[in-house]
This record gives structure tokens, C-alpha cells and sequence, in this order.
């Protein structure tokens, strides 16, 4: 029933361990690097926007993952963990229908409450992803490191989504 939406958390997931694998590679000083109009450094937009996602998650399934109750910082190693660990957790999620228009009362920025529809909260994991994983990219390619290609072409090959047709 949501299976375009498991494509979308697919890649999701895939573009995250695509970055999270070059990014472990990194020395704790560039894990610091910062460049400006981005989130922070390399290494504290990681965690934030892991964490954000597991954020997501838990409000609408209502299920929390452990390690977000853990207030240590974790390393690269540690969200390569996490990030798979929300990747089997939206597969689950999206196996059986849920209610798009169900709502959940959020904080704003300007301090009031809005109604906020599950559709929204689910493209909000999905946008936030990308936005942070290009803010990476930035930083990344400020100390010469290649970035890698997350995008949706690129996982439909690496994944075989999208199979090379016979000639």
C-alpha cells in the first residue's frame, strides 16, 4: 500500500549510508570542519540530523528507539548503526497502512502549536535528509573529499531499481 514511500525511505537510508561511509573515513578535525550558511560542523549535522529522523519516526509510530534517549554524542560508527537500525524500523512502519491526515500537535519556531498531518511529518524525514546530506556535501568538498552520489538515479542503478535493459 506505501510502497512508493518505501522507495523514498529506501533512499533515504541508502543516501545516508553512502555519506556515513565516506565520513567515517575522516579525521576528528574534519569531522569538525564547518562552512558557513550550513547546520554546524560535519560531525554535529550527522548526529542532528540521524537524531531528527529517529524523532520522526517515534512520533508517528509511537515506537522509541533506545538510542535516542542516549544523550552521548555518538560517533560515525555508531550512526551508521542508528541510521540502519531506522532504515529496518520505516520498513516496518510502511508495511501496514497508516493514516496520512492523523495529527499531531508540534512546537513551531514562533512558538505556537500547529496540527501537523502525518504526510507532513513524512516528507519532512525525507526533505530534512537531503538538506542536511548537501550541507555534508559542502563541507566536504571545502577539504577535497569527494562527496558521493546519493541521488536518486544513482540508487536506482546501485540498487537495481532501475535494471540496464537488454540490448
Amino acid at each position: 500500500m506505501n510502497d512508493g514511500l518505501i522507495d523514498l525511505f529506501r533512499h533515504n537510508a541508502w543516501a545516508m549510508r553512502e555519506l556515513l561511509s565516506v565520513c567515517q573515513e575522516l579525521t576528528e578535525e574534519q569531522l569538525a570542519t564547518t562552512v558557513p550558511g550550513t547546520y554546524g560542523s560535519i560531525i554535529d549535522t550527522l548526529r542532528h540530523t540521524v537524531r531528527s529522523e529517529g524523532g520522526y519516526y517515534r512520533r508517528l509510530s509511537g515506537d522509541e528507539p533506545a538510542w535516542l534517549a542516549n544523550d552521548a554524542p555518538p560517533t560515525v560508527a555508531e550512526l551508521i548503526e542508528r541510521s540502519d537500525d531506522l532504515e529496518s524500523r520505516w520498513e516496518q512502519f510502511l508495511t501496514t497502512p497508516f493514516d496520512a491526515e492523523r495529527s499531531f500537535i508540534m512546537p513551531w519556531h514562533d512558538g505556537v502549536d500547529r496540527d501537523v498531518p502525518a504526510g507532513i511529518v513524512l516528507a519532512q524525514a525525507i526533505h530534512h535528509g537531503n538538506e542536511h546530506r548537501s550541507q555534508v556535501a559542502t563541507a566536504l568538498t571545502t577539504l577535497g573529499v569527494e562527496p558521493p552520489g546519493w541521488g536518486l538515479w544513482e540508487y536506482a542503478a546501485a540498487t537495481n531499481r532501475a535494471p540496464q535493459r537488454p540490448t
